[in-house]
């Protein structure tokens, strides 16, 4: 018993420390002040002291729910990364098909062969990179063989990249070997292909980017009331190097290649307005056989061989035809088709023959290069467009004849004191406010001088022909 001025203390048993004490479901018990509880886990429910702890339902139902979503997001991963690997392979597989189909291998094994060949063969994304996906704001010409786009190499070059039409089948097989042969072209009034991509259905080609557009828009892009300003020497020059390049095409390169769709818009023009030709393409070899010849004719109307057209049968003197067309739009400044005249006059060539054989040529003539340039000379250059326009081929020139007069007209409608050099004929296709006096062949100067400035957009046309 307590003392008189104590108190009973009680000391507090753990009755889950005695086995008199156990609960029936395992680690349930809790310890109380004078007893002990036997509490079922969490998230279940029931009589721990006979052991009916059961889970809740409603958990279990949460456990399955969260189960279940867990799998059908392993599930739908698995077959993201399963159908990924897949349409991967499929399209290296269609890659590599379109590679083999345009004649890759052989390309690659002849350019692997050969050292210090520059062509390259570009990747579809390599290009798809380089015009921002083929952003719509990059392309620099549209056209019936394809579309232009403007672009940049990963080492920072500027290239022109042409997306063709489809091709024939013939056209596929040999692309890869001819694309080798029209890469190895080094010509300086010929635009350089650097290379190509055959891993697509269509190949495209790679070419160096011309700042200065095209012939055509120097002839034809001011207004009509302006009129152009284009010096006759240079126009003589722009025409005699582009017969240099299609001469070179001809007769130097080997196997000779045919142009086939020569036009002012397929002519292009660098920094100092040298002329650049283009859109010689893919399937332009000339045909050794009579199973080359292409059985329907391309081309441009206004330009087109009239035997070509008859025969389907593209020659060189269907490029000299052509060609013919190009001299007479630099003579004449009118378009080599104009819908909007009367149907005798539509054809600038069928237009100029009548004109020629009625002694009416003065009519025809520019304006500007009448008041430049003696009647003589003119007539001359009219006759060698004459000559090109001749029905039959055989009866037309070869380019290189034809570049041989050019130079020939050159020499005779030089100024006195030798031709402007290319700074100076620079300054005079944009518009020198400068005066400039040219001398014809008589001997009379014609003082031309401007009070504007002739404008022209920093793009480049590219026209570059699909595959024959």
């Amino acid at each position: 018993m307590p003392g008189r001025f104590g108190r009973l203390v009680l000391a507090d048993i753990n009755e889950c420390q005695d086995e008199r004490y156990p609960c029936s479901v395992p680690d349930t018990c809790v310890n109380t002040i004078g007893g002990y509880s036997c509490v079922c886990p969490e998230k279940t429910s029931g009589n721990a002291y006979n052991g009916t702890c059961e889970q809740d339902k409603s958990q279990i139902g949460w456990e399955i729910a969260i189960g279940v979503s867990i799998g059908v997001i392993v599930l739908i991963a698995a077959a993201s990364c399963a159908y990924m690997i897949y349409a991967k392979r499929r399209l290296a597989k269609i890659k590599r098909e379109y590679f083999e189909q345009h004649g890759g291998l052989t390309l690659f094994d002849e350019m692997r062969s050969r050292q210090g060949l520059s062509f390259k063969l570009f990747t579809q994304e390599e290009l798809e990179e380089a015009t921002g996906r083929f952003d719509e704001r990059n392309v620099i010409g549209k056209g019936a063989n394809g579309t232009v786009y403007k672009g940049t190499t990963k080492d920072g070059d500027l290239v022109a990249i042409k997306k063709c039409r489809l091709a024939s089948e013939r056209q596929q097989k040999e692309f890869g070997k001819e694309m080798l042969i029209v890469s190895q072209i080094n010509h300086r009034y010929i635009v350089k292909l650097y290379g190509c991509c055959l891993e697509v259905e269509v190949p495209m080609l790679v070419y160096k980017y011309i700042p200065n557009g095209t012939l055509y828009r120097l002839i034809h892009g001011r207004r009509e009331r302006e009129g152009p300003r284009i010096p006759f020497t240079a126009r003589l020059k722009i025409a005699h190097q582009t017969a240099e390049a299609l001469s070179y095409l001809h007769s130097w390169a080997s196997p000779p290649i045919l142009h086939g769709d020569v036009k002012t818009s397929n002519i292009l023009l660098d920094e100092d307005y040298t002329a650049k030709v283009s859109d010689f393409g893919a399937s332009t070899l000339a045909p050794t056989d009579e199973a080359q010849f292409v059985t329907f004719v391309q081309g441009t109307c206004g330009y087109l061989d009239p035997e070509y057209m008859r025969t389907c049968k593209l020659t060189d003197k269907s490029d000299v035809y052509s060609f013919g067309v190009v001299l007479l739009e630099l003579l004449t400044c009118r378009k080599a088709l104009n819908l909007e005249e009367l149907e005798e006059e539509k054809y600038l060539s069928s237009q100029f023959l009548l004109v020629l054989g009625e002694n009416r040529l003065e009519e025809m003539l520019d304006p500007q290069i009448k008041r430049e340039q003696s009647i003589e000379v003119l007539e001359q250059a009219a006759e060698l467009a004459k000559r090109c326009l001749e029905m039959l081929g055989e009866n037309r020139p070869s380019m290189r004849e034809v570049a041989e007069e050019l130079h020939r007209l050159s020499k005779l409608a030089q100024h006195p004191w030798g031709p402007p050099d290319s700074a100076e004929l620079v300054e005079l296709l944009r518009g020198s406010p400068s005066p400039t006096t040219y001398s014809g062949h008589s001997g009379s100067g014609v003082e031309l001088s401007s009070t504007r400035n002739v404008s022209f957009t920093d793009t480049a046309y590219i026209g570059i022909q699909s595959p024959r």
